[in-house]
């Protein structure tokens, strides 16, 4: 399954266009290496994808084409969280400044 894909069905990422945008900005990485929208995820990937002034690592559980808002969360486990303490300029999320 395509990552922008993946990121909007598990609701990690609300919408497929935002999605895409992050990867496009080289935010997202699979198994550490960059990723890009059209990159392709499977169950046992670890995904590491920076919002603003935090990171969040998440494995990969299973790749549903739909799901119920309920059942989302369980397409994968955030295994950490991290805040850094100084932003780069062109990595400040615009969304959350609204």
């Amino acid at each position: 399954m395509r990552l922008d894909k993946f990121l909007k069905v598990s609701r990690f990422i609300k919408r497929r266009t935002l999605a895409k945008q992050v990867a496009d900005q080289g935010r997202i990485t699979i198994n550490g290496k960059v990723a890009k929208a059209s990159s392709v995820v499977k169950p046992g990937d670890e995904l590491s994808i920076r919002f603003g002034q935090k990171i969040v690592n998440a494995t990969v559980n299973e790749l549903k084409a739909s799901t119920k808002k309920e059942d989302a969360a369980g397409m994968y486990t955030i295994t950490s969280e991290e805040r850094l303490e100084k932003v780069e300029p062109e990595f400040v999320d615009d969304e959350e400044a609204n």
